[in-house]
């Protein structure tokens, strides 16, 4: 499976009331590393095409980061069938220690009818 990667440092306005990130924050980040990988290995007529909405999300909290901690960010697709993309981002910090693991459920939509359409091969294909 492709993997697609990304390196962050953690930043004030990502924590809480704890002075830890903010759960809501690792969400983002799940959505950001997935819609970037979808980004970079889509062709321009596939962004043109489709979209994708979460159907459903399951995050593991596996432990912490706090202020200036570098976080590496990697996610890749588990499974695709039908309409469905199954994706996992995992969040590990410096010591390589797992800090987040998220699977969700990524269902495609036809951008003009929004409706949920099944994945060519051609889409299943990027991710393989």
């Amino acid at each position: 499976m492709k993997h697609y990667t990304k390196t962050i440092v953690v930043k004030k306005e990502d924590l809480d009331d704890l002075d830890h990130v903010n759960n809501v924050r690792y969400l983002e980040w799940v959505q950001d590393i997935a819609k970037e990988h979808w980004q970079t290995e889509a062709t321009t007529e596939m962004l043109d095409k489709y979209i994708w909405m979460v159907r459903s999300n399951y995050i593991e909290y596996k432990g912490q980061a706090f202020l200036g901690e570098t976080l590496y960010l990697k996610t890749f697709i588990k499974d695709a069938h039908g309409p469905i993309s199954v994706r996992v981002v995992e969040i590990h910090n410096q010591e390589n220690k797992l800090i987040l693991r998220s699977t969700a459920d990524w269902c495609l939509i036809d951008r003009t009818s929004k409706r949920v359409i099944r994945l060519t091969k051609e889409l299943t294909n990027l991710f393989t």
